[in-house]
């Protein structure tokens, strides 16, 4: 009976957690957006620029010939068409749209076709048989037909777990899109910005998918030590290695936007953020394998769990630091290319910003992952070492208590 009334008690408060995470959640993102767009919109909702069309008539195909000095005349194509407009105020309109291919430009665009979903704006001066010019295929429907597949089967193979984890998935995005990004591009503090933002994702994420517990509190702790560690070992690395954050034309364009953004502090958010979930990753995987060590074990003293949370973070740490290396050179895989080609001293190479910066995030990450190993085992001896004591605490008064009725 009482076994039962503690349970209850214990989903009672993980409910009251659960909803009261989840209302702060909400009021930090409506709050942080406020504070950090200071009253701008970064996309305006009254924005009258491209809008969505389907395809629904091909008019005329024509052939031109185009020639640049120095060079054989190529054949491009300008496509007439009539797409029919599905959203704004114009909606279910049809208008005279027109697709230019030009043969200079690779890789070619696929020539549109009746019942193809596009972008449209609207240009009458650029062809006076066109009144709106088209500029992208719509491409985000298949993403979120992507997206919802991918709900789905974590729902199917997680149930509340894999809910909790798709509403965290959604803060965390949020968090990042709605209040970091604004923020830097209004040209605050992105240090204050990228800390705010990491102390956020990792305890909306613990309290939202586990609740509060001695594992979600040793793994917050070591996620917060790995990803402090990660961002102190940048800061000390932007003075040696002299990092100016013109990485790329993006750092130029992005520094013209705004000269208020600093650049450096651009690459300490990504360091750190980028970082955060592999270091979220390690510290839960040991957080739950010591606890349940400590639960089938008969005497789980915090020598034997710093030792088994060792040798289980060995075994993480040689798969996790290719996770990292991995992970940033397929993002800039294109740029690496492109360098490697045009660059013959691998010295040069090697010592060129853009690619200083990708070693730094995997090699600040990798700093990150090992000392989360050994503080978050550290935690978890401390916390199920008392949880041990308060357990054998209350068997013997309850010993107590049944020897004393028995007389």
């Amino acid at each position: 009976m009482a076994t039962t009334k503690g349970a209850k008690t214990k989903f009672r408060n993980r409910v009251i957690i659960y909803f009261v995470t989840f209302i702060l959640s909400v009021v930090y993102l409506i709050v942080g957006n406020r504070i950090a767009t200071d009253g701008q919109e970064i996309f305006p909702s009254d924005y009258e620029g491209s809008v969505r069309a389907r395809v629904e008539v091909i008019n005329d195909v024509r052939e031109a010939n185009y020639a640049l000095e120095g060079m054989e005349p190529m054949t491009g194509y300008t496509i007439y068409f009539e797409a029919r407009i599905l959203q704004g105020s114009q909606k279910n309109e049809v208008v005279y749209s027109m697709q230019t291919i030009d043969p200079y430009y690779y890789p070619q665009p696929k020539q549109v076709t009746v019942g193809d979903r596009i972008l449209i704006f609207p240009d009458s001066d650029m062809d006076e048989n066109a009144d709106w010019i088209m500029l992208e295929y719509v491409r985000t429907d298949a993403l979120v037909w992507l997206g919802v597949i991918f709900a789905v089967l974590l729902l199917l193979f997680g149930r509340i777990k894999g809910f909790n984890t798709l509403v965290s998935l959604a803060f965390t995005c949020l968090a990042v899109f709605s209040v970091f990004i604004p923020a830097v591009l209004a040209g605050q503090n992105v240090y204050v910005w990228a800390i705010v933002t990491c102390v956020y994702i990792i305890i909306m994420t613990l309290l939202i998918v586990y609740g509060v517990n001695r594992k979600s509190i040793a793994s917050g702790i070591g996620c917060i030590a790995g990803v402090a560690t990660a961002g102190l070992i940048t800061l000390i690395m932007d003075r040696i290695i002299h990092l100016t954050g013109m990485l790329n034309e993006e750092s130029l364009y992005l520094s013209m936007y705004n000269a208020k953004i600093d650049l450096k502090a651009v690459i300490f958010a990504a360091v750190i953020i980028g970082a955060i979930g592999a270091v979220m990753d390690v510290s839960m995987s040991i957080s739950s394998s010591l606890t349940e060590i400590s639960i089938v074990s008969r005497d789980p003293t915090p020598r034997k769990l710093i030792r088994s949370g060792l040798a289980i973070g060995r075994d993480i740490m040689g798969t996790m630091a290719n996770t990292l290396v991995l992970a940033y050179i397929g993002s800039s895989i294109s740029v690496v290319l492109l360098l490697v080609a045009h660059n013959r001293s691998l010295l040069e190479l090697m010592n060129r910003e853009m690619i200083v910066v990708d070693v730094l995030q995997a090699l600040v990450g990798s700093f990150g992952i090992l000392l989360t190993i050994p503080l978050t085992s550290l935690v978890c001896a401390i916390l199920f070492r008392r949880s041990q004591k308060a357990r054998e605490q209350a068997k013997a008064a309850r010993e107590g208590w049944l020897d004393t009725e028995a007389r």
